[in-house]
């Protein structure tokens, strides 16, 4: 059983991280409006890399939590956390959660320091982009020795930033059990297929084609390994608690985001039922609109909480994380979904085009929902992690596979 219990003061926002919020907000504000959203969206990588450029450079965002050592800031995740609020609240589609909190956090967590010599630095100052392949979805990879070195042959589906990442971390069945590898794509023009070459094992194919997705801020791609040269990361038998590990701290990042995302929605509508008016006075004196407004600020209020205590745990390694992600992921997507909603009906009519914000938002809810598991599967797993289950395992399935979470 976990103790649900911490230092109240660790929830609770310091100084510093007031003042990185505030520069955050207003770096986003000049340039994530929807349309520069939306603009960003279509481009041919999917994101402003001036923005991330200056996310890194100007603020350091992306270096947070990376320790010094590998040419980070040396702050935790709560700081990290506050980045990932505020680019939720405008759903800038900078690659943060694949690069920083996936990609990240599987070197850190292998303990492989040359992997981590060679690649966080790059992470840190943001000349570098990468995501994992093979974690919340279902793969097909495997890793055999080739003459120079491992390859990796099979396809990943549904990877974040995969069509464009400079650095994919695989999750590979090698010879002696399931291994991390990290491949590097060779960056061509255009999409479809890239070659890539890795020092001293030869060349291979890597095919990354991008899917057709609900919410177009965040982009997936099918990765298609055809003896494309890999390195190892970690030992042997690791694989399985780093993803685990890896996995949790996607679902304490993406509970931050949806807590971003949720409060933009309040705030949007709070502005237009004080403005629109219906018989003679602003809708939002009507007491059918009041209920809906206090019924979501209190999910709100929830959520953030839950964010709050998951990053507090993440933050500060505390056993019962995986207790906390899976509650906060209920929470916020629950939250985010009644936002989202909320945000398309109180606009009226206009809330149902497509010209209208808030469908990006909408899109977003709903594609998160299932990213690192339903808030059915967190409630389940919830129930086997507090001992109301025979289920003890915290396996969450995810695209039909069984994956331990």
């Amino acid at each position: 059983m976990f103790r649900l219990d911490t230092d109240p003061t660790l929830l609770l926002e310091s100084e510093e991280r007031r003042q990185l919020r505030e520069v955050l907000r207003e770096l986003l504000k000049e340039t994530c409006g929807p349309e520069e959203v939306r603009k960003q969206a279509a481009g041919p990588r999917g994101h402003d890399r001036l923005l991330w450029e200056r996310l890194a450079g100007e603020i350091g965002v992306q270096a947070l939590a990376v320790p010094e050592e590998f040419g980070g800031a040396g702050y935790t995740f709560a700081e990290l956390a506050v980045a990932l609020e505020e680019t939720g609240r405008v759903l800038c589609p900078a690659p943060l959660l694949p690069t920083v909190v996936l990609a990240g956090h599987t070197l850190l967590r292998s303990g492989d320091r040359q992997a981590c010599q060679r690649w966080l630095p790059g992470i840190a100052d943001g000349s570098l982009t990468a995501t994992v392949a093979g974690f919340p979805q279902a793969a097909n990879v495997t890793a055999e020795r080739g003459a120079g070195g491992w390859v990796l042959r099979g396809e990943a589906d549904f990877v974040l930033d995969g069509e464009g990442a400079d650095l994919i971390l695989v999750a590979a069945e090698a010879p002696d059990g399931t291994r991390l590898f990290a491949c590097e794509p060779d960056h061509g023009t255009g999409t479809g297929t890239r070659t890539g070459t890795g020092p001293g094992v030869g060349s291979g194919t890597c095919e990354r084609v991008a899917r057709r997705v609900l919410d177009p801020t965040r982009r997936q791609a099918l990765v298609r390994f055809r003896g494309s040269p890999a390195e190892p990361v970690g030992e042997a038998g690791q694989a399985a608690a780093i993803v685990a590990a890896v996995l949790d701290a996607g679902r304490v990042a993406l509970a931050a985001e949806h807590v971003g995302g949720s409060a933009h929605a309040l705030d949007a509508v709070l502005e237009y039922v004080r403005h629109r008016s219906q018989f003679g006075r602003p809708i939002g004196s009507f007491q059918v609109v009041k209920h809906r407004l206090a019924d979501l600020l209190v999910d709100l209020e929830g959520a953030r909480s839950a964010s709050a205590y998951a990053t507090a745990c993440l933050a500060g390694g505390r056993a019962e994380l995986p207790v906390a992600a899976s509650s906060a992921a209920v929470a916020c997507s629950g939250a985010y979904r009644l936002a989202t909603a909320e945000y398309v009906q109180l606009h009226g009519g206009i809330g149902f085009t497509w010209e209208h914000p808030a469908h990006l938002y909408v899109r977003r809810a709903r594609a998160d929902e299932a990213l690192f598991g339903t808030a059915d599967d967190h409630r389940l797993r919830l129930a086997g992690l507090l001992g109301l289950t025979g289920r003890t395992n915290g396996a969450i399935r995810t695209n039909g596979a069984s994956r331990t979470g």
